[in-house]
């Protein structure tokens, strides 16, 4: 029997309806997911806010034996372990991704992609534990020698200031900013990859170096990508939980010194779940858990804008 052009045209038209049915209904599983989450955690911490207020968001007590409740020493800590760990991560990420796409030889090239991808995939809990058994430790030393370099300096004095333990702001960073360098690398090679050649080897041709081919013209196309692979850096970052709270050292603390223990969103929940008996204890923990929710949340829409804006500007528009 023979196949007609109608015939053709109705199974692509067919193909194309399913496909369209298919993405519309995991586009929209996703959403609702994401919805019921988002109200199932709201309606189980709205004992919190009801007994707290707006104050959960501003107090920094946090002391359940007497029923106060505050987060803002954990949002503290998370922000600041989260920002240590993007700056440390960022460079080496920018440099490796660079290096594997531009300059390494192709007997090197395999096995270090290879090799990146594999740390990616390493259990948060390893990290965790390498860090306080072996990192923490040895960074003592180092925060002391640069405390005392630091002193009487100002803004620096403030920053590395007295360093009493391992455990510290700055250790958290430097555990999460190794578990995000894999992420950030393997997204940003991805997205230097499609740049054009054309636009590299005419940069070449023009007489630009290679590292002024670099930064006008593969980093130019690709800044859109590298931004949002930062801020899914930073979001992973945000919402670590066990490598975090093993080396952060627990201490509902505000300071500016990065060599001072601290704590962060993720650790309290984590390490208090199991203690919480009362519903107002449990509530505020889950409201935690609301609060890098939407931290969360604005840092992807935060990467949404600047990757659009990116986008719409490489493309000459306004």
């Amino acid at each position: 029997m023979a196949v007609t052009l109608d015939d053709l045209k109705g199974n692509k038209q067919l193909a194309d309806r399913t496909f369209r049915g298919a993405t519309l209904i995991g586009g929209t599983a996703i959403a609702v997911i994401l919805a019921l989450i988002a109200w199932t955690i709201a309606s189980k911490s709205s004992l919190a806010f009801r007994t707290e207020g707006l104050s959960f968001f501003t107090e920094r007590r946090w002391a359940p034996a007497d029923n106060v409740f505050g987060a803002l020493s954990f949002i503290y800590g998370t922000a600041v372990t989260a920002v240590i760990a993007v700056v440390l991560a960022v460079p080496v990420s920018l440099g490796i991704a660079l290096f594997t796409t531009h300059l390494a030889p192709g007997w090197l090239k395999r096995p270090l992609v290879a090799m990146i991808d594999l740390v990616a995939v390493v259990p948060s809990v390893v990290f965790g534990l390498w860090g306080i058994i072996f990192l923490a430790p040895k960074l003592v030393p180092v925060f002391t020698k640069l405390s005392s370099w630091s002193h009487g300096i100002p803004v620096l004095g403030s920053i590395f200031g007295k360093a009493s333990a391992g455990r510290t702001f700055m250790t958290a960073g430097l555990i999460l900013a190794l578990m995000i360098i894999p992420i950030i690398t393997s997204i940003s090679r991805e997205v230097i990859l499609t740049c054009p050649p054309t636009d590299s080897d005419g940069a070449l041709a023009l007489g630009a170096t290679r590292w002024e081919m670099i930064t006008g013209a593969v980093l130019t196309h690709s800044a859109g990508g590298i931004v949002g692979a930062v801020m899914l850096g930073l979001g992973r970052a945000m919402g670590e939980t066990i490598a975090a709270a093993l080396v952060i050292g627990s201490s509902p603390a505000i300071t500016a010194n990065l060599f001072s223990p601290g704590d962060s969103l993720p650790s309290v929940i984590a390490f208090e779940w199991g203690e919480a008996t009362s519903d107002t204890k449990r509530s505020a923990l889950i409201a935690m858990g609301l609060t890098l929710f939407l931290m969360t949340l604005l840092v992807n829409f935060i990467a949404t804008l600047v990757v659009n804006r990116a986008m719409k500007r490489m493309r000459g528009e306004s």
